[in-house]
């Protein structure tokens, strides 16, 4: 039993006992996941910094960064990334639908986390194989994923919600996917 400091009920864990990897080992040595992320169109470069973050926390291989998304090097991707920006190997692509087309190529199950007719809901509808490669495509903060991209993935993906609001911040709606998807 670990006795603690009077009042203390929990100590929290040093940055230095998490044992995390180094940016580095994140990029060279670390068990692929087979998930990549595609953000279509993000304006705000703290959500494409938030994405990254998310995107390190929870084992992403890569991401594009498509059209007019924010790209790095950029104070305020780097204020929300807090170097993920260095750690998840990104790319930029002018236009979604190329990265789309090539991710299918390379057998990537592309499902665009968007509300259509025929969405499978997350965590009820949908759960990952194990071994499937996936890509996630996440839309802009105003018009959501581009319906050509819809059209070109293999299905949509949706995240149930019972507020009064239709969607979540895109950096938001990154984090709950993957939690969903690494569990």
């Amino acid at each position: 039993m670990t006795i603690f400091a009077p009042g203390m009920k929990d100590r929290k864990l040093l940055n230095i006992e998490l044992g995390r990897l180094s940016a580095e080992q994140y990029r060279s040595e670390r068990e692929p996941s087979g998930i990549v992320i595609v953000l279509d169109n993000i304006r705000s470069a703290h959500n494409v910094g938030s994405a990254l973050r998310s995107a390190d926390s929870f084992g992403v291989d890569r991401v594009f960064l498509c059209g007019i998304s924010a790209v790095p090097p950029s104070p305020e991707i780097h204020k929300t990334a807090l170097g993920a920006e260095d750690s998840v190997p990104w790319e930029h692509v002018d236009d979604t639908l190329d990265a789309v087309r090539r991710l299918r190529e390379e057998g990537y199950t592309v499902l665009s986390v968007e509300q259509t007719v025929h969405s499978l809901k997350l965590g009820k509808d949908f759960h990952r194989e194990s071994g499937r490669k996936l890509a996630l495509v996440f839309g802009n903060e105003v018009d959501g994923v581009r319906q050509d991209v819809v059209d070109a993935s293999d299905a949509a993906l949706e995240i149930p919600q019972s507020g009064t609001k239709h969607s979540l911040n895109v950096s938001v709606a990154v984090g709950v996917v993957l939690w969903e998807i690494v569990r």
